[in-house]
C-alpha cells in the first residue's frame, strides 16, 4: 500500500474517531513478521519487532512508539508525524503519551465478530494490561471492531479503482479458462492451467492457492472451499469455478458456471437453464435491494427466500462478503441471522462498501450452480463492478 494511501486511510481513521466518538486508537503489536495484525498494512505500513504502539487520536496526532532501531525504518516509511523511539521498555513512553491526551475511550484490536479487529493477540493484550496496570488507562479500553468495520469498508474511489483492474484481469482470465475447459481433463488440471497464467502475469492469489482457483464439477462435488480433485470434467456436468487475485495489493473474488454439452445437444436441459437462472434472478433481486442503512440479513434474506421458493435447498453460507485488501473484508455482511456469524448481518449497509453476492444451489445430477458477482455501495443503491454472467457459458 503506498505512502499516500495509507496517510488517506489515516485521515479517514481520523473522521471515524470523531463520528464514533472515541478518542483514541492503539495498535499495539510486536514481532509482526510472525504474528501480523491485520490492520498494520492499512495504518502503518511497516513492521514492528519490539513491542510497539502505533497511535490514532481523533484530534489528528498520529504516534509511532517504537524499537529505538526500527526509528530508521519509520522515518523513512514517513507514514506517522512523531515517532518515539525507545530502548529498554515502551511503558514510560506509553503512558506519557496516554497521560498527554488523557482519552477517555481508548480502542485496541480485539474482536469477537472480526478476525480484522482482532490482531491483538492474548500475550500481547495481557502485556499492555500490565503496562496500564497503575494507571486510569486500563478501563478505558474498548474494542476497535466498529473503527475498522468503517475504515475498511468505506472504499475510496482509489481503493475501488484496483479492485476494479482486478476484477478485469479476473474476467480475462476465465475468458481463458472457457476455451481450456474439455471433457477429460481434471479438476486440478483446470486449476494448474489458472494458476500457470496467474504466475506468468506476476499477480498473487486472493486467497491460499490450495484452493485459488476452486474447481467443482458435476454432481457430488466437494464442499465450498475445498481444493480441486482429480474428478475428470465429463459431458452432461455442469462446472463452478471460484477465484480471485490480488492487484496492487486489492482482491477480485468472482465465480462463473459451465455447462458441458452431452453429444447431440445444442442447448442446456431445462432443468440446468432453470437453476442457472434462479442464481442469476436471485443476484438481481439482491443487488437492486441493497441501500445504505440496511442490515445485511435483509438482503441475504430476499435471494435466500427466492431460491427455495423455487424449489432448492437454501444455501450453506451468506449470500455475500466484503472484498478490498483481502478477499473477505470490512465488516458488515450480506448473511443470515445464524449464531456463527455474530453481529457480522446486523451492521448497517454503508455507502463505499464493496460486496460479493454469490449465492448458490444444487442442480440434481448436475452439479453446482454459482454466480459471484462484486458489487459497489453508493448512496442510492449499487454499481456491478464486474460486467454479471447472464447466460451460463457452455462447453462443445
Amino acid at each position: 500500500m503506498s505512502k499516500q494511501m495509507i496517510l488517506e486511510k489515516q485521515q479517514q481513521a481520523v473522521e471515524i474517531l470523531n463520528e464514533k466518538n472515541i478518542d483514541m486508537w492503539l495498535t499495539f503489536v510486536r514481532e509482526t513478521g510472525n504474528i501480523k495484525d491485520p490492520m498494520m498494512d492499512m495504518i502503518v505500513g511497516t513492521g514492528a519487532t519490539w513491542h510497539s504502539a502505533f497511535i490514532i487520536t481523533k484530534t489528528g496526532e498520529t504516534i509511532a512508539i517504537i524499537g529505538s532501531l526500527e526509528e530508521a525504518n519509520m522515518k523513512t516509511v514517513g507514514t506517522f508525524k512523531k515517532i518515539i523511539p525507545y530502548l529498554k521498555s515502551v511503558k514510560q513512553d506509553l503512558i506519557k503519551t496516554l497521560e498527554e491526551f488523557d482519552p477517555e475511550k481508548i480502542a485496541i484490536n480485539y474482536s469477537r465478530n472480526s478476525s480484522l479487529a482482532d490482531g491483538l493477540t492474548h500475550g500481547v493484550y495481557l502485556e499492555l494490561i500490565d503496562i496500564l496496570e497503575e494507571t486510569p488507562y486500563k478501563f478505558r479500553l474498548i474494542s476497535s471492531e466498529d473503527i475498522v468495520a468503517a475504515l475498511r469498508g468505506r472504499k475510496s474511489q482509489t481503493e475501488v479503482d484496483l479492485i476494479k483492474k482486478a476484477i478485469d484481469e479476473t474476467l480475462i482470465i476465465f475468458d481463458k479458462v472457457t476455451g481450456f475447459l474439455a471433457p477429460g481433463k481434471s479438476e486440478k488440471d483446470v486449476a494448474e492451467f489458472v494458476r500457470n497464467i496467474v504466475r506468468e502475469k506476476g499477480f498473487e492469489f486472493a486467497w491460499d492457492e490450495e484452493h485459488c482457483p476452486a474447481v467443482f464439477t458435476g454432481p457430488d462435488t466437494a464442499g465450498a472451499h475445498s481444493g480441486p480433485t482429480d474428478r475428470k470434467i465429463q459431458r452432461g456436468h455442469v462446472i463452478n469455478m471460484d477465484f480471485g487475485i490480488k492487484y496492487n495489493g486489492y482482491c477480485s473474488d468472482l465465480q462463473r458456471t459451465w455447462y458441458v454439452l452431452r453429444e447431440g445437444e445444442e442447448t442446456p436441459p431445462e432443468e440446468v437453464l432453470k437453476g442457472f437462472n434462479v442464481i442469476k434472478e436471485s443476484i438481481q433481486m439482491a443487488a437492486a435491494a441493497i441501500k445504505p442503512g440496511k442490515a445485511g440479513w435483509e438482503i441475504d434474506k430476499i435471494a435466500r427466500d427466492y431460491i427455495v421458493e423455487n424449489g432448492y435447498d437454501e444455501y450453506p453460507h451468506g449470500l455475500g462478503h466484503q472484498v478490498g485488501r483481502v478477499a473477505h473484508d470490512g465488516g458488515a455482511l450480506l448473511g443470515p441471522r445464524w449464531e456463527r456469524y455474530g453481529n457480522l448481518p446486523y451492521i448497517p449497509i454503508e455507502a463505499g462498501n464493496v460486496f460479493t453476492i454469490e449465492p448458490r444451489l444444487t442442480i440434481p445430477g448436475y452439479g453446482i450452480a454459482t454466480i459471484e458477482e462484486i458489487v459497489w455501495v453508493k448512496d442510492d443503491g449499487v454499481e456491478f463492478l464486474s460486467p454479471p454472467q447472464t447466460e451460463i457459458y457452455l462447453i462443445k
